[in-house]
This record gives structure tokens, sequence and C-alpha cells, in this order.
């Protein structure tokens, strides 16, 4: 076994990697660029280094700075993670060169399945199945058009090299071909270094399940079940399970054989996981192979009991595998849910900002327990635009897929994020929506969910207001407690004759909601009937009418009220202005409304105009100065987080200005174009 390793990777793929090498007694060795000085996986390590600015070209995928400090640090073997270089063939010759252990396949492996168009003729010639499309080497544009056009639409465009949903779009039609050709390109160079695309028919309710792989040195491979990944949002995994829903004995034999197969072609070394597309009637095509360890390995950890990093690092080292194929089962049922940084309701946008407050399910075991987290950041951290969004894994572990969904459930109740978006609670009504239930899989479930899934924005129950205006009426009584005595700062209604009233003003959303609060010789009351329901009446059941007897307790984040005769409990996190208030699995945020705040405010000179939703770099522009342009019309396309994101015109007119240039890098809320 090594006694020194270098993770050349970060976030929470890195810190897990960490674990389990000290678990083993291994020596760690991190590397950092500027925007990650302070990150967790810095400090799990041993040992960091230093490799250059923020954005992947000048760190994480800078080859020679990570050998370099392999090399200066006296690493014996580089474990690459998943991402950056972990499927960089160049990459782990260089490593071998330099007398390193490179923890993934060999070179050779890594080239002949890295590219989906090769490993789509390898797996041709070997008699897998594959979806019908075009996985050639001509990328003419004009040619790639007509294959699209040959196939017949809708078809995939999907980078040769990529992976994760990046460089992948669906076209509906011939007349698009050329835009998204052109966009996947682009971000497929910019993600990967390579440009080259191959082209597909897109499958009508497909279902994403994947096999994991496992080989060693000695000859030995085998399969570790598989893994449905179909519930995703713009071609990305967002919840995966193991083990497949219907899956039958058959069928798994069936794939797990000729994912071996396809390891043992390529004479494969280490983890793998061979990815296929299945139709509603059981057939299944190889769709790619990923040269590395998946995001998702850890619902293969939960049900077989094994971990998959240690699996790694022993083979690497020239032992044999742990164990033999018939050594091997299924124990109950997994899901993994990513929790990322990101809007769901706008486009699920990532989220740029510091985790002003973060708090996760307890942890209960490493690998097969009721609960596992994997993350990567902690409280104090910011989400920055370089690099992805997703801010843990929550992954559980029960006898089957309904107690596996109900622990999920509960698990995602637990999460408190404060400082940014997050898609926990669009999780959590993933996990109760009716089709997943009852595991009515395809790639198209949230598309095809949409409305229950994505419901519009509703206002905060009664409820919600009381509990925000305990926690703030706390927050100010402990202010006052901690000043020097005096009758006249007392804030805690106290009136010679008795009677106190006082009205707080919340904005929900958009909508400003007045709620009194009053004292009599009886105790306090509560109403929320003076609320101003602009710009349209708060649904039934968010609103009652006349005072109701209040009472609180508040202790840390913890809020106890008594309204009207029912108890409420919920964490209420005040952040500045902001109230944050976790009930019942959905989080509600409140902004106190102070208008003399901001009287005499007007909207700014470019007030409605197209402004950036995120920090991130002018890629394109499809304008000029003096065009006329309608609703919806792509203006330019920014990139952030690795991802191509179209700006789109919100109202018909004149463009009047732009502000910017292709390269520029811009700060959210910066304007971009006037219209006029």
């Amino acid at each position: 076994m090594f006694s020194t390793l270098l993770i050349a990777n970060r976030g929470e793929i890195a810190c897990r990697i960490a674990a389990t090498a000290r678990r083993l007694g291994i020596r760690t060795v991190a590397v950092y660029s500027d925007a990650d000085a302070r990150a967790r996986h810095v400090a799990a390590c041993d040992q960091a280094v230093h490799i250059g600015g923020p954005e992947p070209r000048a760190s994480y995928l800078r080859g020679d700075a990570i050998l370099q400090a392999a090399l200066d640090t006296g690493a014996q073997a580089i474990h690459p993670g998943y991402g950056f270089l972990s499927e960089n063939a160049d990459f782990a010759r260089q490593a071998a060169a330099a007398g390193l252990v490179f923890v993934g396949p060999p070179p050779d492996a890594i080239a002949a399945m890295g590219s989906k168009s090769a490993a789509k003729s390898l797996m041709e010639k070997a008699g897998v199945p594959l979806v019908p499309g075009y996985h050639g080497d001509n990328q003419d544009g004009d040619f790639l058009h007509r294959q699209a056009d040959a196939i017949g639409y809708p078809v995939l465009i999907k980078a040769s090299a990529g992976g994760g949903g990046k460089g992948m779009r669906v076209v509906e039609k011939s007349a698009a071909f050329a835009e998204a050709l052109a966009s996947c390109r682009r971000e497929a160079a910019t993600s990967f270094g390579d440009d080259r695309v191959l082209i597909e028919r897109y499958l009508q309710k497909p279902r994403h399940i994947e096999i994991q792989v496992f080989a060693d040195t000695q000859g030995q491979c085998v399969y570790l079940f598989e893994r449905d990944c179909s519930v995703q949002r713009r071609h990305q995994k967002v919840i995966e399970e193991a083990p497949a829903p219907g899956m039958t004995p058959q069928r798994r034999a069936e794939m797990g054989n000729a994912a071996v197969a396809a390891a043992r072609a390529v004479g494969y070394v280490g983890a793998g996981t061979v990815e296929f597309i299945a139709e509603p009637d059981g057939r299944f095509y190889f769709m790619e192979m990923n040269t590395r360890l998946q995001v998702e390995h850890p619902v293969t950890e939960a049900i077989t009991g094994q971990d998959l990093v240690e699996w790694q690092l022993r083979v690497a080292a020239g032992a044999p595998l742990p164990a033999r194929q018939e050594d091997l089962a299924i124990h109950g049922h997994a899901i993994e849910a990513r929790l990322y940084a990101e809007n769901p309701d706008n486009g699920f946008l990532p989220s740029i900002g510091t985790l002003a407050h973060l708090a996760l399910p307890s942890h209960a075991a490493f690998t097969r327990g009721d609960v596992r987290v994997d993350g990567g950041v902690r409280a104090g951290d910011a989400i920055t635009p370089y690099y992805d969004p997703m801010i843990a894994k929550l992954i559980v572990h029960g006898a089957d897929r309904n107690e596996a969904r109900a622990r999920m459930i509960q698990a995602l109740a637990q999460t408190r994020v404060v400082g940014v978006h997050t898609n926990a609670a669009f999780l959590g009504r993933l996990m109760r929506d009716e089709a997943f239930a009852e595991a009515d899989l395809d790639t198209g479930l949230i598309e095809r969910r949409r409305a229950t899934l994505l419901p519009p924005a509703a206002a905060a129950p009664v409820a919600v207001l009381a509990l925000a205006t305990a926690a703030r009426l706390t927050q100010e009584a402990i202010a006052a407690a901690h000043t020097a005595p005096d009758p006249w700062a007392a804030t805690d209604g106290w009136r010679v004759g008795g009677g106190y009233s006082r009205a707080l003003s919340w904005l929900d959303g958009e909508t400003a909601r007045t709620v009194r609060v009053a004292r009599t010789e009886s105790g306090w009351t509560f109403d929320a009937a003076a609320a101003a329901l602009t710009p349209a009446p708060v649904p039934a059941g968010t609103r009652e009418e006349g005072a109701q007897a209040f009472a609180w307790h508040g202790k840390g984040a913890r809020v106890r009220i008594q309204l009207g005769g029912r108890d409420y409990t919920a964490d209420v996190l005040l952040e500045g202005e902001s109230a944050y208030v976790f009930l019942d699995g959905a989080t509600h945020v409140l902004t106190r409304n102070d208008p003399l705040a901001h009287a005499g405010e007007e909207a700014g000179e470019h007030a409605g105009d197209m402004s950036a939703p995120m920090p991130g770099k002018i890629i394109a522009i499809h304008v000029a100065a003096g065009d006329k342009v309608e609703k919806g019309q792509p203006l330019l396309v920014m990139e952030a987080m690795k991802m191509e994101h179209t700006i789109t015109a919100g109202a018909d007119g004149e463009v009047a200005e732009i502000f910017h240039a292709i390269g520029d890098q811009v700060s959210e809320g910066a304007v971009l174009i006037a219209l006029a």
C-alpha cells in the first residue's frame, strides 16, 4: 500500500478519498487553487500545495503543476477523483513517466473509452447494441447537419469527450441544429479541451441505467450491480438509486456481463462505469464508459457494503480484487440526492454566494447505514462561479425502496442552508411525487411532472409569519438584555397603561404582508388580517382573520410558538434583514420591509434591461445595437460553472446599447444589454 497519496481534485470527492486513505494509514496531499485556499478538502489532508488561479485551466487542469506537487511532497500515487484530469490519458501517461502510480485504468483504456465516438465503434465491433446515430470522425458542420437530418428529429448532440451533461443539446428541428452545434462545441472545448461531437437519435421516455465494474491487474473483473440515474435536469443527474427499480435478475446479468465484456475488451483496471440507455420494452443500448469513479458511487457502496475507494487504492497498489462475483450481493435499497446551490424556480441556474449557515443530517455510517453525507463545503465557504455548485450528497439506505425514500424525505427536511438558493425543497417534492414513488422513471420525469415539482410560488402560511416575527422579537429582546439597564430601551412591550401594539411588515416574495402583535393584560395576540395582499390575494389557508392568542419561546435557531391554540416548531435563521423559516420540509424566506429605509429610491437607469443572473464570462453575442428583438429571443451567452447560460429578451424592443464584449468577466447583476 502507498505511504503518501496526492489527491488531484477538490470538493466532496477529495474529502471522501482523504477519509478512506486516513483509515488505511495513508498520508494525503491536497492541491488547491486561489479560490480554494480555505476549502474543506485542504483541511482534510495532511499537507496542501497551491497550484494556480481559480479557473480550472489555471489550476486543476494543470497536469504539470499537479505532477510537480506530487514529486515535491514525496507522493507515490495520484488519485484523480472524478472530473478534471480523471479521464485524461496523457496525464496518466505523464504520471507513469514520472514514476507515479495513477489510481485509475491504463492510459490506453482511458483513450479507448474516453472518446464517445471511439468507444461506440469498439462496442459496435463487439456486438453491443448502439443507439442509431453518427459516431465518426468527420466533424464538418454541414456534414453533421446532414447526418442529423438523415437520423430524424429530435436528435441529441453530445460532446465526444464529455460527461456530466456538458456539451449536450437536444435539437427538435433542423433549423435549430447549427446554433445548438456551435454551443455544444464551445462548452465541450471549455470543459474538456476537445470540441468533437457525435449525433444520436433522441429516445423517447428512456431510462439511464449504469453498471459499476471493477478489474484488477490479475485479470479479474466483476460488476457491482446497477444504478438507475434516470432523474435528470439539463442532462445532469439529480437522483441516483440502486438497485434499479423493476430490474429482473436476468436483465441484470445481461447488462452486467455486457459491461464486464466491455471492460475486458480494453484491458481495463480499476473502477469504471458502463452506461446504458434503456427503452420501456427493456431493450438497452451502450452509451459510454466513464473510466473513473462516479459521483453516484455511494449508492453502490450502500447496497454492497464495500468501500470502492479502498478497492481503488488496493488495486492500484497491485492487490487482487477484494471479492469475486459470487461473493457480491444486493442488500436493501439506496438513494442519493445531489444538494446543489441552484434555483429550481429560475431554470436551475446556479446560485453564487457565501454559505452563511449550513446544517446537514447527521452522518450515520460510512458505507451501509441509514444516512450518509458526503460534503465538500462548510459554513462560511463561498459557492463560486468556477466550479460545480454541489453542496453535498445525501445518501440513505433502507430495507426497500419505500423505506429509503422515506428516509430521504426526512434527511432533506433536516437540511438547512442560508446564503444561496438550493434545490432542497425541490428534492423533497420529487421524493413525494407520485410518479417517482411508483418508480415511473425516465430521463424526462422532471419536465413531465413540472406542474407538481415546480409549482408557482405560494404565499407563506400565517404560521410562518408568526414564527419569523417571534424570532425577530426574541433577537431584539436578547440584544436589549446585553445593553446597559435602561427602562427607556426595553423592548418587552410593557406600558404603564398595560396596552402595547406593534406592526411589522414582511416582504413575502414581492408581496408586503403586515402583521400586528399586541400585549394586553391577558397576554400577547397576533393578527395577520392587516396583511397587505398585493398584487394578488393570498391563497386559502394562508390567512386567518382577527387577533389570535400568541406565545413564543426561542432558543438558538429553534422557535416554538402557540398560535390560536395550535403549536408550531421550526428552525428560524435570521441573516441581516431576512428570516429563513424551515417548516415541514419547506424553506420560506421573509425580508423585513422598512419603507422608510428605501424612501426616495428610484428605479435604476437600466431597470428592466438584461442583466447577469450570476458572475460569468461573455462567450457569444447574437445581436448588435439597433437590432429589433422579440421577447424570448437569445441575446447573448454567458459561461459560468463550466455551463453555458443563454440570456434572452424579457420583452419586445430595440437594442439600445451593449455594455460588454466577448471575453469580458461580469459580476452578478451587471447590466448586459439595454433595450429601448
